[in-house]
């Protein structure tokens, strides 16, 4: 089976096993994705989820975040780790929005990458989640789960971005990202994989090599 067809294979079934492929950071605005996003790193999205809902009361408009005070700012997201530099990444985007973008999140990889703090992996989730663009977010599960599957071949995200947009689908590129998300949480988790259990395993190079 060459690679296109196994991963029309996974995709399908991943389908079957997870039918709602969501984005797990919970979000109303555009750029509220974005911040979540920025704070997501290093931290847990359950974390990120439970540091949102108070964050976003207290600071309501973009224009809120662009005027906070930066003390005030790191201590409320303080739990999510590495509170300076988000805080200020987080502050400087917001004054970026309402002075370059009309208080918009910008629609394309190129603008996505000037904002502070953002890489290619959050610009594919903004394209895919809020502007529903063909997009492949090259998190750790992703980098970890293609490579087990034999779809991709390198633990870099560029690289690995540029090896399955050769073959998912378009269409299918985002929510794919999102249920393997979903998978390595629920089965196929980094150091105690159920494989005897993964729908996956039929086509999983990891699999099939440990079998023999």
């Amino acid at each position: 089976m060459d690679r296109k067809k196994q991963a029309l294979a996974i995709i399908g079934l991943l389908k079957e096993e997870y039918p709602k492929a969501v984005c797990s950071l919970e979000y109303e605005k555009d750029y509220e994705l974005l911040f979540a996003t920025r704070l997501a790193a290093q931290c847990t999205d359950e974390r990120v989820n439970q540091v949102t809902k108070e964050l976003y009361k207290i600071y309501p408009t973009l224009q809120s975040f662009a005027e906070a005070d930066i003390s005030e700012l790191e201590n409320h997201i303080r739990s999510t780790g590495f509170f300076r530099v988000k805080a200020r990444d987080i502050k400087a985007t917001a004054s970026i929005l309402l002075e370059k973008f009309d208080g918009r999140v910008p629609d394309t990889m190129e603008q996505l990458l000037t904002l502070p703090g953002v890489g290619r992996k959050t610009a594919n989730l903004i394209l895919g989640d809020v502007y529903g663009k063909p997009a492949i977010v090259c998190d750790t599960h992703c980098i970890r789960i293609t490579n087990l599957l034999g779809l991709a071949d390198s633990k870099d995200p560029a690289k690995v971005e540029s090896q399955l947009r050769e073959i998912l689908p378009p269409e299918e590129s985002n929510d794919f990202c999102h249920r393997l998300v979903l998978h390595g949480r629920a089965v196929c988790v980094a150091r105690r994989p159920k494989c005897d259990s993964c729908v996956l395993r039929e086509h999983c190079d990891h699999y099939k090599s440990q079998s023999k």
